[in-house]
């Protein structure tokens, strides 16, 4: 097993990351910090779904209200604390939890909807290979038609095992409820389209009325305006207040007996346009490779079937080389190694994963652009890789049973 010393491993990923490292030589690692995975599935737990455990240890409650924000990293939110005084008066109840690997969306929504990390769930990023089929898949929309969104990620996910015990209500906008992601991830349930966030929260005020209920509830526009305009922009703080002040006038009026909790998928971090790098203008970085997926902040490389292993080292050594002081190139069984994608991962959706893993920790992105639409460069709030800015997430307690 190949072992990245704290000398070497980049301060960027530390000392948060060291509970997931595999052990240095001499020393003993503390117990792997939570993650996104338990946020669901502890909840699920609280109102009586057999066979699933409260490993967050969340009390007892007849109502459970999960609000998931898209992008609110813990850093971020800290950060702009001064902007949401309803969430900086509850902070003192976070729980600092980690974002899936890599720190994407469809990979922690996957990891929240089924309990389970990466390496069971097989959703490997914002792109994913189909190892079957050779092709590069978008995992958050235009998925092909002949991929099977419950034969692609076929455990049965938290609110399916919920629904059989209490009434399940997802709220989101109408454009999610057919969504691929959805079905393949988050599945089960009632699903209440609404728009605002004034209508997101009356739907899911309305689905609380159930004397035992479980509601999800998915707020996407800071997540949205980070990606646009950049986590330091005012329409980033805008949207900020916006769902603070939401949220306040929301918990007024839940009813007694519930417990709200608030968490996110990832964080973020802003990157400029002149370090947005197109890494298909460097040949000696593609040989060998036959596809690529992931983020821009953690690339993933697999290589042709019959690439030697000459060429593979070659390769390697090139983005190495090339990035020495702004990412970590790792390969997949050190990836595995160090538990990043979970213990026991299924060798059935390995595959999806990349030979080779660009993680970025300097203020980089990195991108394949004979593949990426032009407007992919223009992203400046960006995400996937493991520094804490990307990967730390909130679990605050917005109300108590």
């Amino acid at each position: 097993m190949t072992v990245i010393h704290e000398s070497v491993w980049p301060a960027a990923f530390g000392p948060e990351r060291r509970g997931t490292l595999p052990p240095v030589e001499g020393h003993t690692e503390p117990k792997l910090t939570p993650t996104i995975a338990d946020v669901l599935s502890s909840a699920v737990a609280v109102l009586g779904v057999p066979g699933v455990e409260n490993t967050l240890g969340l009390p007892e409650a007849r109502r459970v209200c999960v609000i998931l924000v898209d992008g609110l990293g813990l850093r971020l939110l800290k950060k702009r604390a001064a902007y949401a005084p309803f969430l900086k008066s509850v902070i003192d109840s976070n729980r600092p939890l980690e974002a899936a690997f890599p720190s994407t969306t469809a990979t922690s929504l996957a990891s929240f909807g089924t309990g389970l990390p990466p390496g069971q769930h097989g959703l490997a990023g914002y792109d994913a290979v189909d190892p079957v089929k050779r092709r590069t898949v978008n995992q958050l929309s235009g998925w092909p038609d002949d991929l099977i969104p419950d034969e692609w990620q076929p455990h049965r996910t938290l609110f399916e095992r919920a629904s059989e015990v209490v009434n399940v209500t997802t709220v989101s906008k109408s454009k999610f409820e057919e969504s691929s992601l959805t079905r393949a991830a988050l599945r089960g349930g009632n699903f209440v389209a609404a728009g605002s966030l004034t209508a997101r929260a009356g739907a899911a005020l309305e689905a609380l009325k159930a004397p035992e209920s479980l509601v999800y509830f998915y707020w996407d526009e800071i997540d949205k305006a980070g990606h646009r305009f950049g986590s330091e922009s005012d329409k980033w703080t805008y949207q900020l207040e916006e769902l603070d002040s939401g949220l306040k006038r929301f918990i007024a009026r839940v009813p007694a007996n519930t417990l709200v909790l608030l968490t996110a998928d990832h964080g973020m971090v802003d990157i400029p346009a002149s370090q947005r790098i197109d890494f298909s203008e460097f040949p000696e970085l593609l040989k060998g490779i036959e596809l690529t997926s992931g983020e821009p902040r953690c690339v993933q490389l697999h290589f042709e079937q019959d690439a030697t292993a000459e060429v593979r080292q070659q390769t390697i050594t090139a983005w190495r080389e090339r990035f020495t002081k702004q990412a970590v190139v790792m390969e997949r069984h050190e990836v595995i190694a160090r538990g990043l994608l979970g213990e026991n991962p299924d060798p059935r959706v390995l595959g999806r994963f990349g030979d080779v893993f660009v993680l970025c920790h300097a203020q980089i992105a990195l991108y394949d652009g004979r593949r990426v639409a032009p407007h992919a460069f223009d992203v400046i709030g960006q995400h996937g890789s493991l520094t804490a800015a990307e990967r730390l997430i909130p679990l605050l307690t917005l109300k108590k049973p």
